[in-house]
């Protein structure tokens, strides 16, 4: 099952609905990609499964920063 490290993103349940309104259960699943990030604190990379959303949010951030706000929540 893909989760996101940081944001802890996972799968959702919906409805596929038809043309003639029929609803089926389906699965959403979260956009994770693996990916190899930079720690600046240890100086290492360090091989992360993240969402789409988190990584645009590491442009921003650091990750020590991400780390903390997602332990603080």
């Amino acid at each position: 099952m893909a989760v996101c490290a940081l944001t802890n993103k996972k799968r959702m349940g919906g409805h596929k609905v038809s043309h003639s309104n029929i609803k089926t259960k389906r699965v959403l699943r979260p956009n994770v990609q693996k990916k190899r990030v930079f720690d600046i604190d240890t100086g290492k990379f360090v091989r992360l499964a993240l969402s789409t959303r988190a990584l645009r949010t590491l442009n921003k951030q650091s990750l020590a920063a991400m780390i903390k706000k997602a332990l603080c929540e």
